[in-house]
């Protein structure tokens, strides 16, 4: 998963945003002054979202997906390029 800098006092004021983060399996270096102080980081044996887990994951935001029947992204990006 990714990893993300956040500075000390975001870390302060936002700990049980970032913990669900690390929770899902993201790297967290924390900072001051710009100079990484600290990471939060999964536990070691932590169970991680696997790849099926993630795409079946995703294919169901997609079912949920806004863009109305018929409409693909495709299109949407066709679309945009006309303006």
């Amino acid at each position: 998963m990714t990893a993300s800098k956040v500075g000390a006092y975001h870390a302060k004021t936002h700990l049980a945003q970032l913990l669900d983060r690390v929770e899902r399996g993201e790297r967290i270096t924390i900072t001051r002054h710009g100079r990484p102080v600290a990471e939060l980081v999964p536990p070691e044996g932590a169970p991680q979202m696997t790849v099926n887990e993630a795409v079946e994951g995703l294919l169901e935001i997609r079912s949920r997906s806004p863009l109305g029947p018929g409409l693909t992204i495709e299109q949407l990006i066709e679309e945009g390029r006309r303006f």
